[in-house]
């Protein structure tokens, strides 16, 4: 999945039926490892699920203390329909409300999940 790419909500009804019809269960947190790799000026998640082959990244860039302008999201098609892409974009929100950051949605599919989520509106900036 590339920034770009429209993506259904995650959560939604079809959801339940997509991964039935393909013999998947629903991703629970144990399942999932995020880690953080960060420089002065850069830095990135990655995403891994346990059992699965190939990872998600957000890559983004820091322009100071206060900015992170989250710049680029995909996962491996291997782990498309688990949720790796929004877990991504919820780990980085938690890190800014944790961290005191804004973040502004160069990424289509984090501007997107922006849209989505009223309660969010407190870590973006436009």
């Amino acid at each position: 999945m590339l920034c770009g790419v429209k993506v259904l909500p995650a959560g939604g009804p079809w959801a339940a039926q997509l991964m039935l019809a393909r013999n998947e269960k629903p991703m629970t947190a144990p399942d999932l490892k995020i880690t953080r790799h960060e420089s002065p000026t850069r830095g990135r998640y990655l995403a891994q699920l346990a059992g699965h082959e190939g990872e998600g990244e957000l890559a983004y860039s820091r322009t100071s203390k206060t900015l992170v302008i989250a710049e680029h999201t995909a996962v491996d098609d291997r782990l498309r329909g688990n949720g790796v892409a929004l877990a991504l974009v919820r780990r980085l929100v938690e890190d800014a409300r944790a961290e005191g950051f804004k973040i502004y949605p160069l990424c289509p599919y984090v501007n997107a999940e922006r849209r989505k989520h009223a309660d969010w509106t407190d870590v973006f900036q436009d």
